[in-house]
């Protein structure tokens, strides 16, 4: 049986995600920092479902409680198949407001948490010759957006990373892809009031916001063995918005 490994997991397109490959007869590592209750609910919910699943606290931008998730991991269910680097932090801000704390905060969050997991997930891939690791950036490290640049600009580079990587470790038979998310309805984005909501459905071509579901099954597809032969990708999950 395989193990997916989603961190930041315990809510939102992690929690779908992490649901998802339950589903689909993975043992899956819920991975949380601070949202201990959300996470043993999900654990619990996929357990009472004839599941495989076990939650595991840890700050992943930090690189030893990185270490520590993937060495409990494998006591738990041994290698893991499938790193899906979900973790991230979003915040809007003038780009003149932007501290020095509020930088470092976000790149650690979104960008050296995805450095730290490859590099403990990619040393049993590399020997098993195969892996797959999913990334998730955002459409905003894409085309970039008013009152977040830092934000993406870190998203930015979860892609550049993911292009990268996904080169380096090909001839070991490990796929390295990234998915960009639209607006998507999670808690992520509950700052935005009601008709910033409805300026953004109007904006995006299909005419809602994404859940956390059209992700999952963009990660999934991503994790299928069939799909092999797409590495270094940046698969747009944003319902036409750009």
């Amino acid at each position: 049986m395989k193990t997916a490994l989603i961190t930041g997991s315990a809510r939102g397109i992690g929690a779908a995600t992490a649901a998802l490959f339950a589903d689909m007869g993975y043992n899956v590592v819920i991975n949380y920092n601070t949202s201990e209750s959300d996470a043993t609910a999900l654990c619990e919910k996929i357990k009472t479902c004839g599941g495989n699943a076990i939650a595991i606290q840890a700050d992943v931008s930090k690189i030893n409680d990185a270490r520590r998730l993937f060495d409990e991991a494998k006591k738990a269910f041994g290698q893991v198949d499938v790193l899906v680097n979900n973790a991230g932090i979003a915040q809007q801000k003038l780009f003149t407001d932007i501290t020095q704390e509020d930088y470092d905060r976000m790149f650690d969050c979104n960008v050296k948490s995805v450095f730290n997991c490859c590099q403990c997930a990619l040393p049993d891939m590399i020997h098993n010759k195969c892996g797959r690791i999913i990334n998730i950036s955002s459409m905003w490290g894409v085309a970039g957006a008013s009152c977040e640049v830092h934000y993406s600009a870190s998203k930015a580079a979860v892609i550049g990373m993911t292009k990268a990587l996904a080169r380096e470790v090909a001839p070991s038979g490990i796929t390295v892809n990234c998915i960009a998310p639209g607006v998507i309805d999670t808690p992520m984005n509950k700052c935005f009031d009601e008709e910033t909501v409805g300026a953004l459905k109007d904006e995006t071509p299909v005419g809602r916001l994404g859940t956390p579901d059209d992700i999952a099954r963009a990660v999934v597809f991503l994790a299928d063995e069939k799909n092999s032969f797409i590495t270094g990708q940046t698969l747009g999950v944003d319902g036409g918005f750009i």
